[in-house]
C-alpha cells in the first residue's frame, strides 16, 4: 500500500493504492513541484525547472517549499552545498507538517571554514517535540558535486541516507511509548540562512560576509510512491549504518546523560 500526495488547496486526504511491481515516481521539475517561499529574489528556479538555487547574503537568506503535502514514501533530492568558507551558514532540507503539535524530519548542513568538513545535523519531531539530534561528518566533499540526500518514511521507520548509504534510522517504537510521525502529511522545505551564533563550533566562528553570496544548488527531485515497508537487504543496510555510526557520528543525544537527568528517552535503548 502507498499513499498519494495531498493537494495544498484541499483538505488532507489519504488515498491508498495497491501497486504492481512498477514504480510510481513523481518529480523532476522544480516549477511543477516547488515554489520559492521567501528571499526576495535570492531563490531562483533555472534551466527550465531542472535546477534550483538558494542564496544568502548580508541582508537575508532564502527558501522554497513543495506545492503538495506527502504522507509516506521515498524522497530523493540532489544538493551541492555552499563551497569555500561557509562558516556560520545553515542549509536545510526537511519535511514538516503545520501547527504547534507538528511532525518534522530534518537534515541541516552546518557550514565550515574552508578545508574543514560539513556537519550534518539530523532531528525528528513528533507531536511538536524534538530533542532527538544526531550529527555526522561526511566522507566526501559535499560542495564539489551533487549528492543525493534521501528520506525513506513509512509507518515502521524513517531512514536518512546519503548516496544510498544510511546515516540514521528512527524506528516506530510506539509499543514502548515513543510517538511516531504517521498521521500528519508534510510539505518538503529547504532554506539557507545565517546562524553564526551557534552553527560553527558553537558560534565561535562567525560568518565572513566578504565571501557572500553563499549559494546552494538543487536538482533531480523524486518522490517515489512505491516503497517497501521492510528495508531491502536489511543486513547490508544495518552493517552500513553501523559503519557510519562508528566512523562518522560526532553527536548522539542518547549519549548525553546531562540532558536527561530523569533518564534517557525510551527509544535510546533501541536506537543504534
Amino acid at each position: 500500500m502507498a499513499f498519494f500526495r495531498c493537494s495544498t488547496n484541499a483538505a488532507i486526504l489519504i488515498f491508498p493504492l495497491f501497486l504492481t511491481a512498477s514504480s510510481l515516481v513523481q518529480g523532476g521539475n522544480y516549477f511543477q513541484d516547488f515554489e520559492i517561499s521567501w528571499g526576495d529574489g535570492r531563490g531562483q528556479i533555472l534551466n527550465n525547472g531542472d535546477l534550483l538555487t538558494l542564496s544568502l547574503d548580508s541582508y537575508s537568506g532564502s527558501g522554497f517549499q513543495s506545492k503538495h503535502q506527502y504522507l509516506f514514501g521515498n524522497i530523493d533530492m540532489q544538493l551541492k552545498l555552499v563551497p569555500g568558507n561557509s562558516a556560520g551558514t545553515v542549509t536545510t532540507l526537511y519535511m514538516s507538517s503545520d501547527g504547534p503539535n507538528h511532525d518534522e524530519i530534518d537534515f541541516e548542513f552546518l557550514g565550515n571554514v574552508s578545508g574543514e568538513p560539513y556537519t550534518v545535523h539530523t532531528n525528528v519531531y513528533t507531536q511538536g517535540k524534538g530533542e532527538r539530534e544526531q550529527q555526522f561528518r561526511l566522507w566526501f566533499d559535499p560542495t564539489a558535486d551533487f549528492h543525493t540526500y534521501s528520506l525513506h518514511w513509512n509507518p515502521q521507520t524513517i531512514l536518512f541516507s546519503v548516496d544510498g548509504t544510511p546515516l540514521r534510522e528512527f524506528k516506530n517504537l510506539e509499543s514502548v511509548g515513543v510517538p511516531f510521525p504517521k498521521e500528519q502529511a508534510m510539505k518538503i522545505y529547504s532554506s539557507i540562512w545565517n546562524a553564526d551564533e551557534w552553527a560553527t563550533r558553537g558560534g565561535i566562528i562567525k560568518t565572513d560576509w566578504t565571501q557572500a553570496p553563499f549559494t546552494a544548488a538543487y536538482r533531480h527531485f523524486h518522490f517515489n510512491f512505491n516503497f517497501n515497508f521492510s528495508r531491502p537487504e536489511e543486513k547490508l543496510q544495518d552493517d552500513k549504518l553501523k559503519w557510519v555510526h562508528q566512523n562518522y557520528m560526532i553527536y548522539n543525544y542518547c549519549n548525553h546523560a546531562n540532558r536527561f537527568p530523569q533518564g534517557f528517552p525510551p527509544e535510546c535503548n533501541a536506537l543504534p
